[in-house]
């Protein structure tokens, strides 16, 4: 199925700069979570900026509804994160989305820090949510990287000038797109069913 076998092949291409992806990427999440549970005010004022942006009232309203919340799940993870942190930047600026990303990925680590009972009952099935989602966005910043180089150094894909290189560059993102999509999408849905049904008897709801 090429649809699999070409994302795939593009990462063995590619295997240094995605390992170190994502080593630099859950590394900057894990610090970002020890940063919260060492300065618990950082981690209190991301929630509080969710609270007072409605973000934790669209939550609750939506977690007895599964499919919807996963929808919504998916389109904030498709459209906020990997369209406009990681994907459009990098189209104006080679490799602007990468450098994006790494600090989303420090506030989503301070997000994350469980600092009560509850959020550690939270964070233990989540932190599967974070690794699919995590992984689908490395395979973005991946894809970043490739149309960087290919934009700056066609040479590097066989082309003969910039513009050809961007084309081919983006084909590879375009891969590499598809394949975060299906992760985001078993992800959006494992995180609807687990805040719906998991954490409520993790948390003694």
């Amino acid at each position: 199925m090429r649809t699999v076998r070409r994302p795939l092949q593009i990462i063995r291409d590619h295997l240094r700069p995605y390992l170190v992806l994502n080593a630099v990427m859950y590394g900057l999440l894990l610090l970002g979570v020890a940063l919260g549970l060492l300065f618990p005010q950082l981690n209190a004022a991301r929630v509080e900026g969710l609270d007072t942006g409605g973000t934790t009232d669209l939550v609750v309203s939506l977690l007895t509804n599964p499919p919807l919340f996963a929808l919504t799940i998916l389109a904030v993870n498709v459209f906020t994160v990997s369209l406009a942190s990681i994907i459009l930047p990098s189209l104006v600026i080679p490799f602007a989305g990468i450098a994006v990303f790494a600090y989303r990925a420090v506030t989503i680590g301070i997000t994350l820090a469980p600092n009560g009972s509850t959020t550690w009952a939270v964070l233990v099935p989540h932190s599967l949510t974070a690794l699919i989602e995590f992984q689908a966005y490395i395979l973005l910043t991946l894809g970043v990287w490739v149309h960087g180089w290919a934009w700056l150094r066609p040479s590097t894909v066989d082309a003969a000038n910039r513009r050809q290189g961007y084309l081919r560059g983006l084909r590879s993102l375009g891969w590499l797109a598809l394949a975060a999509l299906a992760l985001l999408v078993l992800g959006a849905v494992y995180e609807a069913l687990s805040l719906r049904y998991l954490v409520p008897v993790l948390a003694g709801v």
